[in-house]
């Protein structure tokens, strides 16, 4: 009986250490298999596969576009039809050759002259407004040159515009105007009665001024796009610039305003009254003799004689 039970005890001590080897185990494949899925070495399971499709597909996708369509993403960027404006006002200490440096400057760049304006007040308070075409190309380059080497820089304000689909749509219709005017020349030639003549010519008339229209408009867009504008604005060392966007609203925007158009009046009435002023000195005498002249012969002039009163006729006899 002692070795039955021995027997017995060693058997259940043996299940129990396989037990806790098969657990060991389990948790070896387990971590084994956690490594595994951080750094797989094998074929790439389903589900990541399925993932990865999308992205593979999209990426084909995209390539087999641009090799339909023959155009590279920087490509199309380039096609893009914008149009550069830009203001600046440097306070220089010279205007005249500061502007005559500005336009050395853009000529060099490849740019001209659009517009001038100048205000000759005095040394000090000269004032010039100039216009610019620049190549977009060399625009920022430029702007940056006339706000160092010009004087001191007070503002600088650049927009752009892109009028692509503007471009295209002008061009689109340009081209059915054209084909429409084609089609009624055609028309025109096989037309046999008079009536039909002259209403095939008065339709070809109209569509030939749309024609030019969208030519003009067309040149106009072309003109933009190849040509930034720069409007330029040289001060004197002591000239006034006042920035709208600080000028008060309101009540005492307004006070500001007309006290500003008060004395513009006042400046003009001055002027027009100095202006007047030596004439005044030479009529105003002569105006007062005149008067005087007038006014002694009317005095020395005869009364005429008084007419006679009618006589009233008496009582008749009894």
């Amino acid at each position: 009986m002692r070795r039955i039970r021995l027997g017995i005890a060693l058997s259940a001590c043996a299940a129990l250490l396989l037990a806790g080897c098969g657990a060991g185990g389990g948790e070896a494949m387990v971590a084994s298999g956690g490594s595994a899925e951080s750094a797989p070495q094998g074929p790439a399971a389903p589900e990541a596969q399925d993932l990865a499709a999308p992205k593979k597909q999209a990426v084909q996708r995209q390539s087999g576009d641009s090799a339909v369509s023959g155009v590279k993403p920087a490509q199309r960027q380039q096609d893009r039809q914008v149009i550069y404006t830009g203001t600046m006002t440097v306070r220089a200490k010279q205007v005249t050759s500061a502007a005559q440096q500005a336009k050395q400057l853009v000529t060099a760049a490849g740019g001209y002259l659009s517009k001038e304006e100048t205000n000759s007040a005095s040394d000090t308070e000269d004032s010039a407004l100039l216009e610019f075409k620049i190549p977009p190309a060399r625009y920022a380059d430029v702007t940056g040159r006339l706000g160092k080497d010009l004087g001191k820089q007070l503002s600088m304000t650049q927009g752009t515009q892109d009028v692509t689909l503007q471009v295209a749509d002008v061009d689109s219709r340009l081209k059915s105007a054209r084909e429409s005017l084609e089609s009624l020349r055609t028309l025109l030639k096989k037309a046999d009665d008079i009536g039909q003549v002259l209403q095939v010519e008065r339709e070809i008339n109209s569509r030939e001024s749309d024609l030019e229209a969208l030519q003009a408009q067309q040149k106009e867009l072309a003109t933009q796009v190849a040509m930034a504008t720069l409007t330029l604005r040289l001060v004197g060392p002591v000239a006034v610039v006042e920035d709208p966007a600080e000028e008060p609203a309101g009540f005492l925007g307004g006070l500001k305003a007309g006290w500003g158009a008060l004395v513009s009046f006042t400046k003009t009435a001055l002027t027009v009254f100095g202006a007047l002023l030596p004439w005044l000195v030479v009529m105003v005498p002569l105006v007062g003799v005149a008067v005087f002249l007038v006014r002694r012969n009317r005095a020395r002039r005869p009364a005429p004689p008084a007419e006679p009163k009618p006589a009233e006729p008496g009582p008749s006899a009894a």
